[in-house]
């Protein structure tokens, strides 16, 4: 298989779906009293207002900490509980279009927001079939869309009691349905005694899938129902902390297993009729079938490469497509590994970003801080971007600067 991206062929695919009825086709965005809302501040809050500033589009943002990156890169910014129905109404009631860069958000606030005529992308009904991860694992039977085996219980005391009465076989995926992130809530169960150490919540248990590699496309859908598909992703994970370490573009994979993973992902797209980005997580099995692991109604850690990479990051499309305007080439200009940076275990408190100059004269090397001032183990804090014309080159480059840069405290 060739793996010099010159000779990779990555073509988009283009499809005109169901258009949403969708009310802001005229209306001026740029340099204009239009106002878009969103919900959180964080790393992709703060990467998506990169864009709007690019347009000059007022933005609002509504995040729980008044240390959130995406505060210092927008118009109006208000500190307050995203779980909160009235802070989140009244929020929603300022601004014309309304979207978010987090799932956990009060979506029966949304749901008043959409039924009083405001915009809200994705739709409340898509956040409530994916935010809770056992609806979204129904969601899949229902639609024929492949995914992992599983079971859904009210709380771990039941899972052990399936567990105990052979109803329940030994290993599995442990997932909390709900306030999962980065790894967080989710466990592999290989014996009873390890369910001791899980919250006792609502959560799945899911049959391990051996695999060959996990990979992502991330599809972008217009409110006119414009869609195009990303190349397929490959993640390499950190095997104690579930996180993503690098995300490589285009994925060491056949053309013919691509071209499947592009297919499941528009197939899901469909089904969930959503607007702005889906992340599509999957599995690709040793026999090379695709399975949906979950998915993501936002811009993703899997696309953070686009920036540097793509001829259209995911950032300015999922504007463009919440905003009903034509869709950007998601092709890859370059071959684009990105490298996460994350909190080294043993420190916590105010960060300290290690060896940054020695990687920053590197040529093809981005590094991305997110500013936040306080670093923990595993902590998101930043990424960087690797571009090359040779991906084995490019990986190369990113396990160097995996071990060069290190993100400690003071």
């Amino acid at each position: 298989m060739e793996r010099r991206f010159g000779r990779q062929i990555l073509h988009f695919l283009v499809i005109f779906a169901k258009p949403v009825n969708c009310q802001h086709n005229n209306m001026d965005y740029f340099s204009s009293g239009f106002k878009l809302g969103i919900l959180g501040g964080g790393q992709l809050g703060k990467m998506l207002l990169a864009e709007t500033r690019k347009f000059d589009i007022q933005t609002y943002v509504l995040d729980p900490s008044a240390e959130a990156p995406g505060r210092l890169a927008c118009n109006h910014f208000e500190q307050g509980n995203l779980m909160d129905f009235d802070t989140v109404y009244h929020f929603g009631s300022q601004v014309d279009v309304l979207t978010f860069e987090i799932e956990l958000v009060n979506i029966a606030a949304l749901e008043q927001l959409e039924a009083d005529g405001k915009l809200v992308f994705p739709s409340p009904k898509t956040l409530n079939r994916i935010q809770n991860k056992g609806i979204q694992k129904d969601f899949y039977t229902q639609n024929n869309i492949p995914t992992a085996a599983y079971s859904r219980f009210e709380n771990v005391t039941q899972m052990k009691s399936a567990i105990e009465n052979n109803e329940l076989s030994l290993p599995f995926v442990w997932k909390c349905t709900e306030f999962g992130y980065d790894g967080n809530g989710v466990k592999i169960i290989r014996k009873i005694e390890d369910c001791d150490l899980l919250p006792d919540v609502e959560c799945i248990a899911e049959e391990m899938i051996p695999f060959k590699n996990e990979l992502a496309v991330i599809v972008v859908r217009s409110a006119s129902g414009e869609i195009l598909t990303y190349p397929v992703v490959e993640m390499e994970f950190h095997p104690e902390a579930n996180q993503v370490e690098y995300v490589i573009c285009p994925a060491r994979i056949d053309d013919h297993v691509a071209k499947k993973a592009r297919e499941l992902a528009l197939k899901v797209s469909r089904a969930y009729e959503h607007v702005g980005l889906l992340a599509v997580e999957m599995f690709q099995t040793e026999s090379d079938e695709i399975i949906v692991n979950e998915v993501a109604p936002r811009p993703h850690n899997s696309g953070h490469y686009s920036i540097e990479a793509s001829y259209t990051s995911q950032f300015e499309n999922h504007l463009r497509a919440i905003l009903d305007l034509p869709l950007g080439n998601t092709d890859s200009k370059v071959g684009g590994i990105m490298v996460n940076l994350v909190g080294e275990e043993g420190y916590s408190g105010n960060v300290v970003y290690q060896h940054i100059e020695t990687i920053l004269g590197w040529p093809g090397v981005t590094p991305h801080i997110y500013g936040k001032t306080e670093t923990r183990p595993f902590r998101k804090m930043g990424h960087v971007t690797i571009v090359n014309e040779d991906l084995a080159e490019a990986r190369k480059i990113a396990q160097k600067v995996k071990n060069t840069i290190k993100v400690i405290s003071n």
